[in-house]
């Protein structure tokens, strides 16, 4: 069997190789890892690379994810289907390398990482699910949840701000099976840390209830394996190990340096690197003998036959609660969801009511979450503003984590990258909300989500100039603009409780992707619909109110301004004119449509167009043309009761009357 160092010199050189082939890429977090890599993946972490998808395996997230050799090399090396081909590929088009982890590319790529501090903050989420999986599905003799959650990061990701968010819910929370390791080489792109990152890392971590192995030496296995094993024994609070180790270890000329963080060896380096680590094979070249001590496939399988053997027998003893844990792990719903929907939605155009949609959002939850258990909620210390908690809600808390609410503090960032955990743990619909205006803190973990395709839920509210007198620090302009231009990310603003029960139902059903829902402060009437408008409502966009015959214009209105279209157009009828009006509550939805049924509710032979809606206008010109108009916000709000601004930006029914005259 060869030594420990000369397998982790395998991670060495196939990363230095392949960096070396891409002309580009970060050699030196892999090789400065290697040990630890070494030490935590053949003795301790439980996989199977024949099953990357088995329910309790171990999860492993390299949050510092520009050294993504190290994780395709291990995968490679331990029995992945990711071949040798692959890594050669590194960084080039259509490969399953890519510059940093991608989920669904690579088989065992838990998430994807790069920007800084989202994956420890996604495994944040994922101990999590962990924890409130396990508490609500084992029972005594079938732990069929228990499992670790392993990550590495680096002193960048300790520096971005979601980490000192997440790590302190982690503490809270009491995630006892969350291991972290620092790879503290005092190395970053700018050369030695010490000159902008002197914090006490080690006391940060206790003040926020973690336990801390310091001096940990990165490069010696019997410290490392005394580590993980003490981090394994506490169970009450989660781990940071903090490993002292050198970046672009054994590397003679480039070791220790930012000179090997970011670029290439060189040629004639790595000639040198390979006689100083004692590697004498050639550029991806690896020997039976080190293939055979990294091969994790037997022990794997071995654990994975254990682990269904048990589950055999919690099904004899809990048939329902298995049933449960499978369909949720498929992520289907359950066989009431759709006639619990129909007759919800159905019921309540019956009902006249006026409810802000937030309101609403809430009354929704009440109706479909008590055969969801799947629902995880949450919102960051606005509650009783966003109305996230249902009648059925139950706090999550480290003493009893069997709820289905998580109370994430002031944390916008930080619970936007746990809900990408939670989701990609599997098992969850995670939800959370906070005001539309910050999103902006959130922005990157909801691109994320609509990157990795996770059908995650963003409620936001308070969502334009009607949040009123908190004023234009709180006023959303841009931001729909922003959710609407993000690829694969849905974008729901319903114009009463009709559309907003909708909408959580198209973002429940939804699995290929992430959703908004942005809700008002305010209340909104409610709208007349046919059972035909009902349907076509869950397409984005449909017709609301129709003229006889061709129009001669079309309203296009979303949320809070849909009445003011509807209002208008009364008048407009009155003066003689043909109108239609379309509520449009999601673009996305829309566009996604048959050309014809677009074609039906936007003929192109109108022209005349005018779209409203309290938020930047940049949305609708390619729905209104060049002939058309934009009621809307061009510049920032300000602070004053919602009615008198909305007359003072002239966003009424009397502007709308105006427009189309104008036109």
């Amino acid at each position: 069997m060869p030594s420990r160092r000369h397998l982790a010199n395998a991670v060495r050189a196939l990363s230095m190789d392949a960096v070396q082939q891409a002309k580009s890429g970060h050699p030196g977090a892999p090789m400065g890892m290697a040990d630890i890599a070494q030490v935590l993946w053949c003795d301790y972490l439980s996989h199977n690379p024949a099953n990357p998808n088995w329910a309790n395996r171990d999860r492993f997230i390299l949050s510092n994810g520009h050294g993504s050799m190290l994780l395709y090399s291990l995968l490679h090396l331990s029995g992945y289907d990711l071949p040798i081909e692959e890594l050669k590929n590194f960084r080039q088009l259509h490969s399953k390398t890519p510059g940093h982890p991608e989920y669904g590319y690579a088989p065992g790529v838990e998430t994807t990482t790069g920007p800084l501090g989202q994956g420890i903050s996604n495994a944040v989420g994922m101990a999590l699910a962990e924890k409130v999986l396990a508490a609500q599905f084992n029972k005594d003799n079938f732990d069929v949840v228990n499992h670790y959650t392993y990550t590495f990061l680096g002193d960048g990701c300790l520096m971005e701000g979601i980490s000192h968010e997440t790590c302190s819910l982690a503490g809270t929370l009491g995630l006892g099976k969350l291991i972290a390791f620092w790879d503290n080489n005092g190395i970053s792109i700018d050369g030695e840390v010490e000159g902008w990152f002197s914090d006490d890392t080690p006391k940060r971590f206790e003040a926020y209830g973690w336990q801390v192995i310091s001096d940990v030496d990165g490069h010696d296995s019997e410290q490392l394996a005394a580590a993980i094993e003490k981090a394994q024994a506490e169970t009450g609070k989660p781990t940071l190990i903090c490993c002292k180790t050198t970046i672009g270890f054994g590397s003679p000329n480039k070791e220790g340096s930012e000179s090997c963080h970011g670029a290439p060896l060189g040629d004639d380096e790595i000639v040198l690197t390979r006689k100083a680590l004692g590697w004498e094979y050639g550029a991806f070249e690896i020997p039976d003998d080190v293939y055979a001590g990294w091969d994790a496939k037997s022990k794997g399988e071995q654990a994975e036959a254990d682990w269904h053997e048990m589950f055999n027998q919690y099904q004899v003893a809990h048939p329902e609660l298995a049933a449960e844990f499978v369909r949720r792990k498929k992520g289907e719903l359950p066989e009431l969801w759709n006639k619990t929907c129909a007759k919800y939605i159905s019921a309540l155009q019956q009902n006249p009511e006026s409810p802000a949609t937030r309101k609403a959002s809430q009354n929704a939850l009440n109706a479909y979450a008590p055969i969801l258990p799947e629902l995880l909620g949450g919102s960051a210390d606005l509650a009783g503003s966003n109305l996230t908690i249902h009648n059925t809600s139950k706090g999550v808390s480290a003493e009893d984590a069997s709820g289905n609410y998580i109370y994430y503090g002031v944390r916008e960032f930080g619970m936007s990258a746990m809900m990408n955990g939670l989701c990609l743990y599997g098992g969850f619909k995670p939800y959370g909300a906070t005001f539309l205006m910050f999103m902006e803190y959130a922005r990157n973990a909801v691109r994320m989500a609509a990157l990795m395709k996770q059908p995650v839920i963003f409620v936001y509210t308070h969502d334009s100039i009607g949040l009123g007198e908190d004023g234009p620090t709180h006023q959303p302009v841009e931001q729909l603009v922003a959710l609407r231009a993000t690829p694969n990310l849905d974008t729901w603003r319903p114009c009463d409780q009709v559309e907003s029960a909708i909408s959580w139902k198209a973002a429940i059903e939804r699995t290929d992707g992430p959703t908004t829902l942005v809700f008002t402060r305010q209340g909104l009437p409610q709208q007349a619909r046919s059972q035909q408008q009902l349907m076509d409502a869950e397409r984005g966009g449909y017709v609301l109110i129709d003229s006889d015959g061709t129009p001669d214009v079309i309203l296009i209105a979303t949320g809070s301004e849909v009445h003011l279209a509807v209002d208008a157009a009364k008048e407009l009828s009155a003066q003689g004119k043909a109108v239609r009006v379309v509520s449009m509550p999601c673009t996305d939805v829309f566009d996604r449509q048959s050309k014809e049924y677009r074609e039906a509710v936007l003929p192109k032979s109108v022209t005349k167009r005018v779209a409203v809606e309290a938020l930047a206008k940049d949305t609708w010109y390619k729905y209104v043309g060049l002939d058309g108009a934009v009621i809307g916000m061009d510049t920032f709000g300000e602070s004053a009761p919602a009615g008198e601004l909305f007359e003072h930006f002239g966003i009424t029914t009397s502007a709308i009357v105006e427009t189309v005259n104008a036109l």
